[in-house]
């Protein structure tokens, strides 16, 4: 009889997509992401249904527990798996264009709170050791949205929007889709106001993307390309996904 094999589980912080042609776990305390090419996403998603990583080959089952994306557990559980929608392959000629275009203008005022949401954010990254700065950011956005006393309407939603990536455009760090999306529900927080806030994958490349979404589900300020990424971590009024 074979030995029962030791049980390990997928951390609640770690989330399995699986495209077909690839399965992507992202891991949202070190944010690190992996990629599962046929034949390694094939053993995952045999695996994942009964917890049993005997499926998952003796040198996969190793590379996932090293990189903290499998751990051990008292029992064998199911591991959770998203199926993605697939769309049109975009093979690297439909990426989503961030940073590029001249944002609106907005008043000095919303300028002002768009630049001090920014710098909240970078600040919030830099407070500690690098491999946990996506963990910070989003134990940041579930506190900030804590603190609301509303959904935001799309139009206060599309003005926060707006007066970040104005500030964005004039700042000498870091200013992509993450830290954009985190300072607006930061800058909203301050008005006792929230979004739900959306990270993303998509495939044909395998990319990430950070959003906002208003309370019915419309992403603020986003070209049609996003609706290409599958959510994958969704906090906000109606989605409480702890990790």
């Amino acid at each position: 009889m074979d030995e029962p094999a030791e049980a390990v589980t997928m951390p609640s912080h770690v989330r399995a997509t699986d495209f077909g042609h690839v399965l992507v776990l992202i891991d949202y305390h070190s944010g690190s992401v992996q990629g599962l090419l046929p034949a390694a996403a094939d053993r995952f998603r045999r695996a994942a249904p009964v917890g049993d990583c005997r499926a998952l080959g003796e040198p996969l089952n190793n590379q996932l527990r090293a990189a903290g994306l499998l751990v051990p557990a008292t029992s064998a559980s199911p591991w959770p798996l998203t199926v993605a929608h697939t769309g049109r392959a975009s093979w690297g000629s439909a990426e989503h264009v961030a940073g590029t275009a001249r944002p609106k203008p907005v008043s000095l005022l919303d300028h002002l709170c768009g630049t001090g949401a920014l710098a909240a954010v970078a600040s919030i990254k830099a407070a500690g050791r690098r491999r946990t700065a996506m963990q910070r950011v989003v134990h940041a956005i579930r506190l900030a949205m804590s603190t609301g006393c509303r959904p935001a309407t799309p139009k206060e939603a599309a003005a926060a929007v707006d007066a970040v990536r104005a500030a964005g455009w004039y700042a000498p760090g870091r200013t992509a889709c993450l830290e954009e999306s985190a300072a607006v529900v930061l800058l909203l927080a301050t008005r006792r106001l929230t979004v739900t806030w959306c990270h993303g994958v998509a495939a044909d490349p395998v990319r990430l993307h950070a959003w906002v979404q208003t309370e019915d589900g419309t992403a603020v300020g986003e070209p049609d390309s996003t609706r290409a990424y599958t959510p994958v971590l969704v906090l906000g009024a109606r989605h409480r996904h702890r990790i």
